[in-house]
Formats: structure tokens, sequence, C-alpha cells
């Protein structure tokens, strides 16, 4: 379909955005790579009057060291951050995303405000403790990735502000592991696992996990975390700990699965994410 007629902006600094999206009002939309939202238009399933081109403003782009984490900015590609080994989880979750055409398009930014819970890299945020950067008409705030996701496609950033940066701690004593299912691998995830594990004397002394495609938002597996926190590190305690990955979880059923077969694809994936994270 064709979307609705709307105008377009293309200012060149972050202020004259900002003054855009305040006169817009809800109506308005920022622009990105726009792999979220120019497919939701094409169908009215988003109809903004405005949209306004984040292409032209500076300091928008870019991965760098900072205080010890790493700083990235919102219009960073993901193949950016494919190419990026030192993100680690980050990197391996970019390089997962629908084909190259998309990676060299797509944002971290645009992914992360679209708050798709079948979006590769919003739990991969959650579980690297990860944060983003907010600035609007009223000034200058940092969100939580723990805080970002609200609902289904629904996230803490208002309406007039822009997310300008994302910023990621240093993982290092964490090994990591990526798990994703799906139909072909331009698809969105059916379901996938993203894990954190840290091992100490042959034992987990921490862990994370994260899931995409389990609820309206991603989530944390606290169950399987619970349950292999301190345990030590064996392929036995490992399958029994993701035996709780669909706990608690309300994965959508849809043309590709029904729920009940995503909670099964939820606690496989969860034990071979984890055994890539444990270096099984």
């Amino acid at each position: 379909m064709i979307p609705l007629p709307f105008d377009y902006a293309a200012p060149e600094t972050l202020d004259e955005a900002i003054r855009l999206l305040g006169e817009g009002g809800e109506d308005a939309k920022l622009l990105a790579g726009g792999h979220s939202l120019l497919p939701l238009m094409k169908l009215r399933l988003a109809t903004p009057s405005l949209l306004v081109d984040l292409q032209r403003i500076s300091g928008l782009e870019g991965i760098e060291r900072q205080n010890g984490g790493w700083r990235i900015g919102a219009l960073t590609r993901h193949a950016a951050l494919e190419r990026t080994g030192e993100l680690g989880i980050l990197a391996r979750a970019a390089g997962t995303i629908a084909d190259p055409q998309v990676r060299n398009r797509g944002t971290i930014g645009g992914s992360l405000v679209h708050g798709d819970p079948a979006a590769d890299l919003p739990a991969v945020m959650l579980i690297a403790d990860g944060e983003v950067a907010l600035q609007g008409a009223s000034g200058a705030r940092t969100v939580a990735a723990s805080e970002l996701f609200r609902d289904y496609l629904e996230t803490a950033v208002a309406p007039d502000e822009v997310l300008t940066e994302v910023r990621l701690p240093e993982l290092a004593g964490w090994g990591s592991g990526y798990q994703k299912f799906n139909r072909r691998s331009e698809d969105w995830a059916m379901v996938a696992v993203s894990a954190l594990v840290k091992v100490s004397d042959g034992g987990v002394e921490d862990v994370r996990v994260g899931l995409t495609n389990m609820g309206s938002t991603p989530l944390r597996a606290a169950a399987v975390e619970e349950a292999l926190r301190g345990q030590p590190v064996s392929a036995e305690s490992l399958a029994a700990a993701a035996e709780n990955a669909a706990e608690g979880t309300d994965p959508p059923a849809d043309l590709n699965a029904s729920a009940e077969y995503k909670r099964h694809l939820a606690r496989v994936l969860c034990r071979r994410a984890l055994e890539e994270a444990a270096g099984l």
C-alpha cells in the first residue's frame, strides 16, 4: 500500500529537530533508518503527519570507548555494530538482524525506540545493563534499559524527545551467547535468547538471560538466573536451569508458532545460549 500524505523535514541541529517534534505533537515521528517506521506507514498502521529526518544532524553516529564502557550514537547502523567485535553480545546479535541491506540502513536508536519485542537488540540491552540518553524540550535525561520498554511498541521516550546515544558498560569477565530461531534468516525472531555467564572456580558466579518475543516487551528470565546462580558449570546444571526459561512469560501466538511452541523454543534456545556463554 501507499502511505497517507505527510510533511517531511530534515533539520541540521538537534534543537531544531526537538522544536519540530514539539510543534508536530504526537502526529510527528522521527526518521532514522526507516526500517521500523516505513513498513508500518505502508500498511497504514502508522499515519504520521510529519516525518523529522535525523540524517543531517552531526554527532549522532559512531562507536567509542567512554568511562570504561561504550558510547554508541543513536544513528549507528547495525552493520557497524556487527563489525565491532569488542561489543561482544551486542555485535553478535546485530549480525543476525534481517539481511545486509537492512543492517546497513537500520540503526540501534531506531530499533530501541520502536520497542518491538521481536527485535534482537532490546533484550540484549536488558542483560547488558545498558542505558539510553534522551534529549527533549525539557532537557536531557538518562533511562536504564530496564525502564525503557513499557508495552508492545511503547517505550519511555516522550513524543518530543530524541534518543541521542546508547551506553553500555564493559562486560569483561562475562561469557556470552545468542541463539535465535526463525523460518528465514531475514525474518524477525520467532524466539531468541541472549545470555551472559560469569564463571569463577568452576561455578556460575553470576548469570543474566534475556528473552526476545516471549511477551509484549523484552524480558529477563529471572527463574533461570535464580536456578543457575551458584551452581557448578556443567551441561546438566545448565539444562536444568534452562527448563525454567518460559516461566512467567506470555508469548504471542502468530502464524509462525503457537504460544506453547514458543515456550518450547525458549527452553531449547536458553540451554544452547547458556552453553555458548559458559564455553561448553
